[in-house]
Order: structure tokens, then sequence, then C-alpha cells
């Protein structure tokens, strides 16, 4: 892909894709919109402080004693 242009214009413009989306009544236009929420939407989601679960497998081992000696 070119540095110069949007890479979502690019994508949107292969032919391949626009069979693929042809085929699934996928509307670049629809599309487009709905990548552009999904973008705003995490960017406002970064904005707050959540807490961050961390994943099932750093629990685990840090959980690993308790449940081993209760």
């Amino acid at each position: 892909m070119s540095e110069s242009s949007n890479p979502l214009d690019e994508l949107l413009n292969d032919p391949m894709i626009q069979l693929v989306m042809e085929r699934d009544r996928v509307r670049p236009a629809e599309l487009r919109l709905l990548l552009e929420k999904a973008r705003d939407r995490a960017a406002d989601d970064s904005r707050f402080d959540q807490p961050v679960l961390p994943p099932a497998h750093i629990v685990a081992r840090r959980c690993l004693k308790q449940w081993l000696y209760r």
C-alpha cells in the first residue's frame, strides 16, 4: 500500500474485496461508517481510566498458592 493513500480506500477499491462485498451484499459506504464508528468508540473508551482485567493465566499464577493451600 502506498503511503499517500488511505489503506481503507485501497482495500475497498481492491477488485477481490469488491467481489466478496458484492456477494455478501455489503455496501462500501456502510462498511466505512461502521469502521469509523468503531474507531471513534475505541478512542472514546480509551479516555476513561478503566481497570484492566489481567489474562486468566496471570490471575491463575498469582492465585495458585491460595488454591493449593486452602
